[in-house]
C-alpha cells in the first residue's frame, strides 16, 4: 500500500477514536481534551496538504513499511 493511503486511513481512525472517547454523547465518553488529539490531526492533515511534508509519511519510507 502506498503510503499517503497508509497515513489517510491512520488519521481517519485515529479522528474517529478521539471522538469515540471525546464527545460527550458517545457511551464510551472518557474526557473532552481527548478532542485536542482531533485538533491536532486535522491541523496536520491541513499543513501537510499546503506543504506537501507528512512525517508519518516519512517514517513509513525510511523503515521500509511501504513504498511511496
Amino acid at each position: 500500500m502506498k503510503a499517503d493511503r497508509i497515513v489517510h486511513v491512520f488519521a481517519g481512525t485515529l479522528i474517529l477514536i478521539t471522538l469515540l472517547f471525546g464527545a460527550p454523547a458517545s457511551p464510551l465518553y472518557f474526557s473532552s481534551y481527548i478532542l485536542w488529539v482531533t485538533v491536532f490531526v486535522g491541523a496536520n492533515l491541513l499543513q501537510s496538504g499546503i506543504t506537501r511534508f507528512c512525517l508519518l509519511e516519512k517514517i513509513l519510507i525510511k523503515t521500509g513499511a511501504c513504498h511511496e
